[in-house]
């Protein structure tokens, strides 16, 4: 179907349902000077085909799932020799926390061993991250272990790697589904002190639960419950610590003085620093292995009764492999855990990969990390594995460590399947209070310094309150309410400073240039640009923190300033439109005085002067009657509806509060073209029937530029807007959403005043108009494109008396 056919046949449906798409401009330019420039309103179809996706754009989404066909082909020795150290080293590291963190789990110590051989093995298939290693976490852990206790409270017939099991599965459906949707952005929603409540007061609520484990404590409390409850618990019964303390404190105490000691050796001798760190590194392997032979040698002879509790019998291989059992009962049992899980699995890794991405020169996708993580818990439960991320403290080996590429996962997962096969009888004789001893040592690190919250405070006290906040809640609570809590007081504290934007109202300051102890009057900077006095706007509040000596003018009796400071949309469309006619009401008058004298006349919210009336009248009178308003929208990307209508409401209220004349209203630092369509739709950018007065002479005022290209390719094609329709590909004319305006406006020409130069400003006409041309859309007069060619025009547009053309 052709354009032609397509509008005549949109025309017909437009009458018939009573929709009007040919009413006419109150402003059109004749632009046939190559000097000027018509900027047709963007289409609902340019809109669609910028968001379809192209058959190029298909296959690159494809190509992308995959990113390490990107790289594969240029794998050398170099960068071989790298992986193979970081996946070993990180491999002796997650053998022992794996084990470990399948406790936190209430789970056998296998099925941390094969979530981590899963993790390690899938992930460099999708990842975006050559530092983040995926496989179980401590506080991920803790919240799957909350989980099967609290489902198998409920339904006693199911098991913990059952439940654990279609735990990763739906959670790991619903991350990649979110990935292959590409909404990786849902992440920035989540700010830092939400993050970093979470990740703090889940560390102190894993420490205060494996106190108990560390001491072997034989008093029957729960390590489930909220942190202060196990702290108190803990204390209360130490006297029933048993001879795991000796195998626990130790080797917490034995991983510090490694940790400290090669990071004070690394800074004295920093030619060794590569070897210190190493050794630190494996620094959790060697303490288990120590404390295993001593525990070896201790027990024996006495298996079944050994000294201290031991971890027991590992199976070799994998024995829970199997399709994983999945079924409605299964799923409803923890569908309420759902939402936190899921959120766990996403805002520490992708904190976690962002961070390492900055640090180390790269940048993560993290869509694409949704599906690593997504199809790494798909698949980990047919091998028995469980709900797995990323993990911060083997993400930094990994990364000090000296990796190149993801595929150092994979000599990880060599490592790991080794264990599973080779070490069984080896884990037999762990202890378990030296293992609670790692756990601790390794969340320790997640904590938040005191450093840091003075710097959150000193950044933004909000974001401090929030971060203290959360960790509260999740001390007094639980892990899940606790991020529940913070994510929904940080959503708050955005919608609040969102609703109670309040713009500003600005004046005109006339700065120079000051080098040194003189000031630089009018010269010739780069490109020949010239550079002098020049006029700035600054808050009238003061409340930029500019010097408070420096005198801010008002640009014009009557003329107001606004600055839109958090852009503008439905929630604070209201709050933005109050403050500013309240302003403008406290610091004008209305045009006529008269026009309420007779008290029945006049509104009930505005009873009239008191007993002194000739006196309030006078200093009425001295006040000036409101001519125009100036929004600066830099701040503004885009306007719905509610925006517009506000808009529309305000301006019908000053055009009745100045009658008879009517307010002109000036848009400068409008960029987006939308936006543009959306307030000429209800009637802005132009100027109405008092100013297209045929007695009056006027004209508008533009800011040109040096032409680019050929003068011809700008000259504007439309010979009439009369009767145009914006979808159709051309510049619809403005309509109000609410009130009528006049109508059978006369055109005016600005190609006299453009080719003269007599529309441009003083710095222009100095250079001559002869190469230059017009930035802004002629036939939109009162959109501009800086706050000084707003200001200009609308006291060109003010009649010398004091009253307003419009």
């Amino acid at each position: 179907m052709s354009g032609s056919t397509r509008t005549k046949v949109g025309h017909t449906l437009a009458k018939v349902l009573g929709i009007n798409v040919e009413e006419k401009n109150y402003y059109v330019a004749e632009a046939n000077s190559p000097h000027a420039y018509v900027d047709p309103d963007p289409t609902t179809g340019e809109w669609i085909a910028a968001h379809t996706p192209t058959r190029q754009q298909v296959g690159r989404y494809f190509y992308n799932i995959f990113p390490f066909i990107h790289w594969i082909g240029y794998y050398n020795v170099q960068w071989l020799i790298g992986d193979l150290v970081a996946g070993i080293t990180v491999g002796a590291v997650v053998v022992p926390q794996g084990m470990a963190y399948a406790e936190l789990a209430n789970l056998a110590p296998e099925y941390g061993l094969y979530s981590s051989f899963m993790g390690v093995l899938i992930y460099w298939f999708f990842a975006t991250s050559k530092d983040i290693t995926i496989g179980p976490v401590a506080v991920m852990s803790t919240l799957v272990g909350n989980i099967i206790t609290k489902t198998l409270a409920e339904h006693p017939e199911l098991d913990g790697p059952t439940i654990a099991s279609a735990l990763a599965i739906i959670c790991g459906a619903i991350v990649a589904a979110l990935g292959f949707l590409r909404l990786g952005f849902i992440v920035d929603f989540i700010p830092l002190p939400a993050i970093t409540a979470f990740m703090t007061g889940s560390a102190i609520n894993i420490i205060s639960g494996q106190v108990k484990t560390l001491l072997g404590e034989t008093a029957s409390f729960s390590t489930r419950d909220a942190s202060y409850k196990m702290i108190i618990n803990s204390l209360k019964y130490l006297p029933t610590t048993q001879m795991d303390a000796a195998m626990g404190l130790t080797a917490l105490a034995m991983l510090y003085i490694i940790r400290f000691s090669c990071s004070w050796a690394a800074k004295k001798y920093p030619q060794k620093a590569k070897t210190f760190f190493f050794i630190s590194t494996l620094r959790t392997a060697f303490v288990i292995l120590f404390y295993t032979m001593i525990s070896a040698a201790v027990n024996l002879h006495r298996r079944d009764k050994p000294a201290f509790k031991i971890l027991g019998t590992v199976p070799r291989g994998f024995k829970h492999a199997q399709v994983p059992k999945l079924n409605k009962e299964i799923i409803s049992s923890f569908a309420s855990e759902l939402p936190a899980a899921t959120i766990v699995l996403l805002i520490e890794h992708i904190a976690i990969s962002k961070s390492f991405g900055r640090v180390n020169n790269y940048k993560i996708d993290p869509s694409q990390e949704f599906i690593a993580i997504g199809v790494s818990n798909l698949l980990g439960p047919f091998l028995g594995g469980y709900p797995a991320t990323g993990s911060f403290s083997r993400t930094a080996i990994k990364a000090k460590a000296g990796v190149r590429t993801p595929l150092a996962g994979v000599i990880t997962a060599v490592v790991v399947l080794l264990a599973i096969y080779a070490l069984p009888a080896v884990f037999f004789y762990i202890p378990k209070s030296s293992l609670a001893g790692v756990i601790i040592h390794a969340v320790g690190d997640l904590i938040t310094p005191p450093s840091t919250t003075y710097q959150f405070w000193r950044v933004s006290p909000i974001d401090a309150i929030i971060f203290l906040m959360g960790v509260i809640v999740i001390t007094f609570t639980t892990i899940e309410i606790g991020i529940y809590c913070t994510i929904c007081v940080s959503l708050a504290v955005l919608l609040f400073r969102l609703a109670k934007a309040r713009g500003q109202f600005l004046g005109q300051v006339n700065v120079h240039s000051v080098v040194g102890d003189h000031i630089l009057e009018e010269h010739a900077g780069p490109q020949g640009v010239a550079i002098g006095p020049r006029s700035a706007y600054l808050p009238t509040s003061r409340e930029d923190g500019s010097n408070p000596h420096v005198k801010i003018q008002q640009p014009a009796p009557g003329i107001f300033i606004y600055r839109l400071s958090e852009g503008l949309n439905y929630p604070n469309a209201n709050h933005y439109t109050d403050f500013l006619v309240d302003h403008i009401f406290q610091n004008t008058r209305k045009s006529d005085l008269d026009a309420d004298n007779n008290p029945g006349d006049r509104p009930w919210n505005d009873p009239g002067p008191g007993k002194g009336g000739l006196a309030d009248r006078e200093a009425l009178l001295a006040r000036p009657t409101l001519q125009a308003v100036i929004l600066d929208c830099a701040s503004v990307n885009n306007l719905d509806v509610t925006c517009v209508q506000t808009l529309v409401d305000v301006r019908n209220q000053l055009d009745r509060y100045a009658a008879p004349h009517r307010v002109q209203w000036h848009f400068a630092h409008l960029h987006n073209r939308w936006s543009k369509r959306a307030l000429a739709a209800a009637g802005f950018g132009q100027p109405t029937s008092q100013l297209m007065d045929p007695n009056r002479k006027w004209q508008p005022i533009f800011s040109v530029a040096e032409m680019h290209g050929d003068p011809r390719a700008v000259r504007n094609k439309l010979d009439s807007l009369d009767g145009k329709d914006v979808e159709s590909g051309l510049q619809k004319e403005p309509y109000s959403l609410s009130t009528e305006q006049p109508k059978d406006l006369e055109s005016k020409s600005v190609d006299d005043s453009i080719s003269t130069g007599t529309a441009t400003d003083k710095a222009q006409q100095r250079k001559g108009s002869s190469s230059k041309v017009i930035i802004e859309n002629v036939n939109r007069p009162f959109f501009h494109v800086d706050l000084t060619t707003a200001l200009d025009s609308a006291l060109s547009y003010t009649d010398p008396k004091g009253t307003s053309f419009s």
